[in-house]
């Protein structure tokens, strides 16, 4: 059963095509793995009855020559997508068991395709974190080990669920979110490959909201093509989403192999910062002779906002953030603390409901919307994200693409960096300047560091432009030829 849980997405779809397996028996392998792995706690809800439910009858439809795209695909489901009749929580107590009776509009594009869900996967709490730590469910375990070493090292965030259950074959791929980085860190921290698309490239409708002009859906998945796969599926125009593109999708997947011959790559030299580790450098400089072997002209490019990206990122999300969480009253769904009166009962069942990064988050949000000090740092931090779109579209007159690390540093271990949020909120130092400009991004690995753990390469495209993102990180993929995977322990 092993064999089939190792597949890519495209060999497993090729295989239920020519009937080599069932997806049954696809799925029945993949439900094996998830049982098997719960020491990495990437699921927070197992669906295996669901699952061979939904297989069984995609076996049905490739029988009857009625085949979706994605049909007998066993997938793993952030628990940030609201899935009709299966518990969605987005990872924290508020929530409870909150049971949705509506699909998300990405989920139900998947599994309109002939998806299978395998069930929920854990993340940060409404998606605010960066190594999976802030889950009510708690942490998740990279299944990446430093080598020769025990210690559980994070698998990144907020998508770390996603990331983990891929890079351990327990999944062919996942849906994910990326607010400020948590589609590419995770996939660089794990070995995977993920892509946070244009901003309303992929509808939001049916996802827990964190900070709406952010929230981007995307894959993470264990190749290019695979992703490529995906977003296809999940992307699309949506009425119920007002953000959402009118625009056709293409087959991203077509792209993947194409020549980049000719193409201008742009390298920033504002990521060029201090304290980065040589291994990091060196591999990006090892990414740009791969591409320039490719046949793609090198030029430098100067993003000079770049520096003023984190704080203008940590002042618009948090502002979106405590917008967007005041619903969480325990009026209508979820936790309700007991309180002597209304007001009580607001304060009691928020302050048991949210973790304490939620918290922290929702406070600065409050702070920085407030009567004397909105001016000083919001529409401040509005008009630096201005400045920093405005440093991409000067940088796209000169190339067609860039080439950056996608994180800083490797995985971490869990529970090193929790006393500093600062040095947290670091490891998005490369990833938030294109949520704050709406640009797609795509991390893939590329090499491993001196303790044998997996490094990523950011590529940023156009907007709209995910075409020439994935021809360009096909052509990386192919240069890297990075089949390392971690070596099983649970």
């Amino acid at each position: 059963m092993s064999e089939l849980t190792s597949l890519t997405l495209k060999s497993a779809l090729e295989g239920l095509q020519s009937r080599a397996f069932s997806s049954v028996e696809l799925t029945a392998a993949h439900v094996a793995a998830v049982e098997a792995a719960r020491s990495l706690n990437a699921f927070v809800l197992e669906t295996p009855e669901k699952a061979l439910q939904m297989a069984a009858a995609s076996d049905a439809r490739i029988a009857s020559g009625d085949a979706g795209a994605l049909e007998g695909a066993p997938l793993g489901i952030k628990d940030l997508f609201c899935t009709r009749d299966v518990r969605a929580t987005a990872c924290s107590k508020i929530l409870g068991n909150f049971i949705p009776q509506y699909e998300s509009t990405v989920t139900a594009n998947l599994f309109g395709d002939g998806a299978v869900m395998l069930g929920k996967l854990n993340m940060d709490e409404f998606a605010m974190g960066s190594s999976n730590e802030t889950s009510a469910f708690g942490p998740v375990v990279n299944p990446w080990k430093i080598a020769g070493g025990n210690q559980s090292l994070t698998p990144g965030g907020s998508s770390g669920g996603s990331a983990a259950a891929v890079a351990a074959d327990l999944c062919l791929g996942a849906t994910a979110t990326d607010t400020g980085g948590s589609i590419r860190q995770p996939a660089a921290f794990t070995g995977t490959v993920g892509i946070k698309p244009t901003y309303g490239r992929c509808s939001r409708w049916g996802i827990v909201a964190f900070a709406s002009s952010l929230d981007q859906a995307g894959p993470i998945a264990k190749t290019v093509e695979d992703a490529a796969i995906l977003l296809t599926s999940m992307a699309g125009h949506d009425e119920k989403d007002s953000t959402s593109l009118n625009v056709e999708t293409p087959d991203f997947a077509s792209f993947v192999g194409k020549s980049v011959r000719g193409l201008r790559i742009g390298v920033p030299k504002e990521y060029r910062v201090d304290g980065m580790p040589p291994e990091i450098d060196a591999l990006w400089e090892q990414g740009i002779a791969w591409l320039k072997e490719a046949g793609c002209e090198i030029v430098e490019v100067s993003l000079p906002h770049t520096k003023y990206a984190l704080p203008a990122y940590y002042i618009v999300a948090p502002a979106e953030a405590s917008s967007n969480l005041a619903r969480y009253d325990g009026m209508r769904y979820g936790l309700r603390a007991e309180g002597g009166n209304l007001t009580e009962i607001y304060e009691n069942t928020r302050a048991q409901g949210f973790g304490a990064e939620v918290q922290r988050r929702i406070l600065i949000g409050a702070y920085v919307l407030s009567a004397g000090y909105y001016d000083a740092y919001y529409l401040k931090a509005l008009k630096v994200r201005r400045r920093i779109a405005e440093d991409f579209d000067r940088a796209w007159e000169t190339c067609d693409a860039l080439l950056t690390p996608t994180a800083p540093s490797a995985a971490f271990a869990l529970g090193e960096r929790n006393a500093d949020p600062i040095a947290m909120y670091l490891n998005d130092v490369f990833t938030v300047t294109t949520n704050l400009a709406g640009l797609p991004s795509i991390s893939v690995p590329a090499g491993l560091d001196a303790q044998g753990l997996p490094l990523g390469l950011q590529l940023i495209g156009r907007a709209l432009d995910e075409g020439t993102v994935f021809s360009l990180a096909g052509a990386v993929e192919k240069a890297a030829a990075f089949r390392s995977k971690p070596a099983k322990w649970w």
